[in-house]
């Protein structure tokens, strides 16, 4: 079997939490006592076009909160958003780790918001330990599209046997695996370094 030489690493789920999806959605409809249905309805109609940025900030709040007057601002509003980001502190510390062994190249693949993403890449330090950021508002692809998998591997000129992709979602794993990659189900962020040595990767 072919040496591990790129691991691709989803970051909701993974390396953090995640940052807007069903879960942080309902705590702000319970905050910001909102109508739930339509929220979410409101929010499915435009969840593609923000994550691929074809819709920025402003225009997803005009499309879900801010299409009638609120007792609340936008920037409460992205406040609150921002503040639902907290980090993996042992995931990250195994990235850290494989990033410290100097044998592999590390990106992330995933399905975020620029704006999210963004934060989260600055205040979780997470450039320090990533060389390509291959998310869904760069790329305009989210998985489990095998476009998503197949364009990281074309950026990074490396083959599907040769690389590592790392997720919490079984549907992004087998979109994955559909593509050909070696996979690893991230089901505890805190085991993930034991799970990466089981894989074969060094961690130090």
């Amino acid at each position: 079997m072919a040496e591990i030489s790129l691991l691709l690493w989803d970051v909701g789920g993974v390396l953090l939490t995640d940052g807007w999806d069903r879960a942080e959605r309902a705590s702000a409809v319970r905050h910001f006592q909102l109508d739930a249905t339509e929220f979410e309805r409101r929010h499915a109609l435009v969840k593609s076009d923000f994550e691929t940025d074809r819709l920025d900030w402003e225009g997803y709040l005009d499309a879900t909160v801010f299409y009638t007057p609120r007792s609340f601002s936008r920037e409460e509003f992205r406040d609150f958003m921002r503040a639902q980001s907290s980090p993996h502190p042992e995931a990250i510390a195994a990235a850290r780790a494989v990033r410290a062994a100097h044998k592999y190249r590390l990106a992330t693949l995933n399905d975020e918001s620029r704006a999210l993403n963004e934060y989260r890449i600055r205040t979780f330090g997470l450039a320090e330990i990533f060389d390509d950021f291959f998310t869904s508002c760069y790329t305009g692809r989210r998985k489990p599209d095998a476009a998503a998998y197949r364009g990281a591997l074309d950026i990074t000129q490396r083959v599907p046997a040769e690389t590592l992709f790392l997720d919490d979602r079984e549907e992004n794993i087998r979109g994955a695996e559909a593509v050909g990659l070696r996979t690893l189900r991230v089901l505890d962020p805190a085991r993930l370094r034991e799970d990466l040595a089981h894989a074969g990767v060094a961690t130090g």
